[in-house]
């Protein structure tokens, strides 16, 4: 899949007749991976595409491949510091803030949860359980309106 560098504004997916810029911030991320998925109930992204660009704390890809009604989200690295009000966890997939569609259930598990359950340590333990199959998706629409 080609990627270029994007732009880091407007925010979220944004369709625009021959690609799809994504952007999203993130003021204390150190990674950002975009995950393209085949259909709504996945828990395996197709694809992974890490996000090398940031502009003022926004992160940001052009995907010139990508069309109308791609499913995806975001996995986010940074600390894992719940004491400072960080609590990045890339095992789990994130929802766009800025998504203009979202299709799919929460399907409940321990896996939603960025720190393990019953451990002993409360949620100052991360859980690297993969959480994608419990979490409703993302979808790029296209804004135009056809008569």
């Amino acid at each position: 899949m080609r990627v270029w560098p994007g732009q880091p504004y407007p925010l979220g997916a944004v369709w625009d007749g021959q690609g799809v810029n994504f952007a999203i911030f993130s003021e204390n991320a150190t990674a950002v991976d975009l995950c393209l998925f085949n259909h709504a109930d996945d828990a395996i992204e197709s694809q992974k595409i890490s996000m090398h660009e940031r502009t003022d704390q926004v992160w940001h890809c052009y995907l010139p491949d990508v069309r109308p009604g791609q499913f995806y989200g975001y996995r986010v690295d940074g600390p894992y510091d719940p004491n400072s009000g960080n609590r990045f966890n890339a095992a789990k997939l994130l929802i766009d803030p800025y998504a203009k569609a979202i299709t799919g259930t929460i399907r409940w598990s321990n896996a939603l949860f960025a720190y393990k359950v019953d451990s002993q340590n409360q949620d100052l333990e991360p859980d690297p359980n993969n959480s994608a199959g419990g979490v409703p998706k993302c979808v790029v629409i296209d804004p135009a309106f056809t008569w």
